[in-house]
């Protein structure tokens, strides 16, 4: 009798971790074995377990998930999670992984690193909250040029700033992801 498993990466129990710590509900779709998948799963913490999937198995386990849960990110490194990479809202391929699985994600993590994928999240929650202060800016300037100028009140370069100014400055705010620190 010979047994073989994989073994967990050091940094999985952390990196899950995070990622519950940021709201996030966390699922290991994979081929391996129930009692295998489920002691991994509860040795790492994550939520929901569904094994011995093909990779066409993976994709509806996925789709499932999408109906309950909202918008899913897969991350994967096999030729057998290239369909669910490509069928994800985000399919993240770890960078050490088959060519296939590279091909088929959006984003390529370029170590196997685990921590990179709660750190994507968070720089993603940034810019996103970056995206919509920038519109709300921008419209709000816009708006209060707009209507100084129906009473008269704006001038040419007052609407000038309205326009590139305002650009710029949106610009601006967003170099400030440059700076910002992940945890």
């Amino acid at each position: 009798h010979i047994a073989i498993a994989d073994t967990i990466k050091a940094d999985a129990q952390q990196a899950v971790a995070r990622l519950k710590a940021q709201g996030l509900t966390t699922a290991m779709l994979t081929g391996d074995g129930q009692d295998s998948a489920d002691a991994v799963a509860q040795t790492v913490g994550i939520d929901e377990v569904r094994a011995r999937l093909l990779p066409e198995d993976k994709l509806s386990a996925l789709t499932d998930i999408r109906e309950k849960r909202g918008a899913v990110m897969f991350v994967g490194d096999g030729i057998n999670d290239a369909p669910v990479l490509a069928g994800a809202d985000v399919g993240a391929a770890m960078g050490s992984g088959a060519d296939a699985a590279i091909e088929a994600a959006d984003v390529v993590f370029m170590n196997a690193d685990l921590s990179s994928i709660p750190a994507s999240v968070g720089i993603a929650r940034k810019a996103n909250l970056i995206s919509k202060e920038n519109i709300v800016f921008a419209l709000t300037v816009k708006l209060l040029v707009m209507a100084l100028g129906l009473f008269g009140i704006a001038s040419m370069w007052l609407a000038v700033f309205a326009d590139t100014g305002v650009a710029m400055l949106c610009v601006l705010n967003s170099v400030r992801m440059l700076y910002m620190k992940t945890e």
